[in-house]
């Protein structure tokens, strides 16, 4: 049962990035075909959401060193 739901919480934590990942790629196909400047995609909330996961790690190693 315990393998179960580790591999139930493995799936949902994978199909969120493949969402998070689609959504931000049509942004970044979006930015090209208007000619925007290589940062606009960053600028939405999907670009948003990427930036914080990618500084994920850094914030938990900052809270573990400052605790």
């Amino acid at each position: 049962m315990q393998t179960l739901l580790s591999l139930i919480k493995m799936a949902a934590v994978l199909a969120g990035g493949l969402l998070l990942g689609r959504m931000y790629f049509e942004e970044v196909k979006k930015a090209k075909r208007a000619g925007a400047p290589w940062y606009a995609p960053y600028r939405t909330p999907p670009g948003i959401l990427v930036v914080l996961a990618l500084m994920l790690p850094l914030f938990v190693w900052l809270y573990g060193r400052l605790r």
